[in-house]
């Protein structure tokens, strides 16, 4: 039976993605022997990307290792995605998943998107914790770190970004980002090639961040050079490792 055009695009992107995500596994050592490795699974597409590349990986011999999925729900937050879906999703991709519920402390007065970030991210390293893993795969792609580069730039005066490879100081955790070489409209027509589901988004406070402005001030540079993502990831790699982040509390 001929292939439709979709069917050969897909099968194309399919295997330059997974390309890219085994360079990144191997070219920053984020994936070892023994490994338990706990996604956090957000039900966008990124974090289904991530936890359909790292299943799969899962299932070749060499390394050995674990991959289990955590979807966070957070009470103070009346959006959330379709457990049904994820749980069949997860399913297709042999790794298991769980349903953290959290909520954010009423004293808490700071901004709402720091504090929905910092109290998903405290489930997971409690889960982490619970569970005996050593890693947590986060689903940042290029353009997340390329972005989170200028932010730092623009906003606070200096160069770092979210590395590829953290290792807590605080606790034997590593966090890992296996999709880091991935730019986001690939992983965009990915999804929709695959037949994703893509989940409601209702927060309030999406279009107003700092990121969104990112992502457009990348669209604006796009005009000068169509690569500028390539270029500035270049750029970033080429800056001495004094820069970079190396740890991070908890």
């Amino acid at each position: 039976m001929q292939r439709t055009p979709e069917e050969i695009e897909l099968i194309r992107l399919r295997a330059r993605l997974t390309k890219r995500f085994h360079k990144a596994c191997a070219d920053y050592g984020l994936i070892a022997d023994g490994d338990h490795i706990l996604v956090g699974l957000s039900g966008g597409k990124d974090s289904l990307a991530l936890v359909e590349f790292l299943g799969k990986r899962a299932q070749i011999y060499v390394p050995r290792f674990r991959v289990t999925a955590v979807y966070v729900r957070l009470k103070e937050r009346s959006y959330q995605s379709d457990i049904d879906y994820l749980q069949r999703f997860c399913d297709a991709a042999k790794v298991p998943l769980l349903v953290r519920d959290t909520e954010i402390g009423a004293e808490e007065k700071k901004d709402p998107c720091f504090l929905c970030s910092w109290y998903r991210r405290k489930a997971l390293f409690d889960v982490a914790q619970e569970l005996g893993c050593n890693k947590i795969a986060l689903g940042h792609h290029k353009d997340d770190i390329v972005e989170t580069l200028l932010m730092n730039m623009i906003f606070q005066g200096s160069i770092g970004t979210i590395p590829p490879l953290l290792q807590m100081e605080k606790m034997p955790i590593q966090m890992i980002r296996p999709l880091c070489l991935l730019e986001e409209s690939e992983i965009a027509r990915y999804a929709e090639l695959s037949g994703y589901e893509k989940q409601i988004k209702a927060c309030p406070f999406e279009k107003e961040s700092s990121r969104a402005q990112m992502k457009a001030l990348l669209k604006q540079l796009e005009t000068l050079n169509p690569d500028v993502r390539d270029s500035i990831f270049s750029a970033m790699e080429n800056i001495k490792q004094d820069y970079l982040p190396k740890q991070i509390t908890h």
